[in-house]
């Protein structure tokens, strides 16, 4: 649809739906992409559209008014006292006087409903990820699970770096020490330590920790997050490891903000409908990516959810990727 601006808007191609102006690459995305399955037909849509830019237009253009004689008067004042230092409290009572300031509200409370977990009650790591590319929205709904031997291995999260281009045994051992001693801490067994865990029956000193099975592999929960202990004596890691665990999984970005607002140079038609595009790839879960790695080919898709088996035999299904939620459009 037309913007304020102008800026990338006169080579695009333009059609009229409903006494709008919209780009043809904006239109042919809402009803060929967008509408279908929703049971909202292009002409509702349109009428819609049209309906709202009649009702909220001429408000809009009071506020931009309002916001430029605004700044006309702080323009004013301030020129008016070149050189001088600013009194403070002048300055706030003149602002209050034409409206700029307003007195403080008295206090409130909200009642929020329907909101997730991950945004309401549970407290962990939230990503924030440019809507503009896919992979790295992809790289960052997936990031809701992470091995932390992976975390801990390639990073300066614990001391020292790996030696060499192949695998560093020494510093493997350092990174499983550290991870054992993290579940020694997060969800502690009933005797003993990890590190002397020899597999078979795990018996916590909590047993409300221990959540699920997906095969051989245990889901434990810590402060609302899970903690997946991955049991494979035949991986190349857990072949060494007395008890057979290949890896420690931990629920990490819980929840993601894909950042419209940061997409600054979305200025025309086209950069829109990618970004949006790439939301709705997201809502729907078909989002996907091909890129070029090491000289291969390589696409990228959201993670499947995770099912694992209950203690009591019922079925527990989470979440495979992060929440998303728009910052801003």
């Amino acid at each position: 649809m037309t913007g304020s601006n102008g800026i990338g808007n006169t080579a695009m191609s333009m059609i009229e739906k409903n006494g709008l102006s919209v780009a043809a690459s904006l239109a042919h995305f809402i009803e060929d992409a967008v509408l279908p399955g929703t049971g909202i037909d292009a002409k509702a849509f349109w009428a819609g559209a049209a309906g709202i830019f009649a009702a909220f237009t001429p408000r809009n253009r009071d506020l931009l008014a309002k916001r430029d004689a605004l700044q006309a008067q702080i323009d004013a004042w301030h020129k008016a006292r070149a050189g001088q230092p600013i009194d403070q409290a002048a300055y706030q009572a003149f602002l209050t006087e034409i409206g700029y300031l307003v007195p403080a509200p008295a206090p409130f409370s909200v009642d929020p409903r329907n909101v997730d977990a991950e945004l309401a009650t549970t407290a962990g790591p939230q990503l924030v990820v440019p809507v503009m590319n896919a992979r790295f929205l992809l790289n960052a709904a997936n990031a809701r699970w992470g091995s932390l031997y992976d975390a801990l291995y390639g990073t300066d999260a614990i001391p020292g770096v790996a030696q060499g281009k192949g695998f560093d045994a020494a510093r493997g051992a350092q990174v499983i020490a550290w991870a054992k001693a993290f579940l020694d801490d997060a969800v502690p067994l009933a005797a003993g330590t990890w590190a002397d865990w020899r597999g078979g029956e795990l018996v916590l000193a909590n047993p409300a920790q221990l959540v699920g099975r997906a095969g051989d592999n245990y889901l434990l929960r810590h402060n609302g997050l899970h903690i997946e202990v991955v049991i494979n004596a035949a991986h190349p890691i857990g072949k060494s490891d007395p008890a057979g665990i290949a890896d420690v999984v931990l629920e990490s970005a819980i929840s993601t903000i894909c950042d419209f607002e940061d997409s600054v140079a979305a200025v025309d038609a086209e950069d829109k409908v990618l970004a949006y595009a790439n939301w709705l790839g997201l809502m729907k879960g078909d989002l996907e990516d091909t890129f070029e790695k090491n000289g291969a080919a390589m696409t990228r898709r959201l993670n499947a959810d995770r099912s694992y088996t209950a203690p009591d035999g019922a079925t527990l299904c989470l979440h495979g990727r992060s929440w998303c939620a728009m910052s801003a459009i």
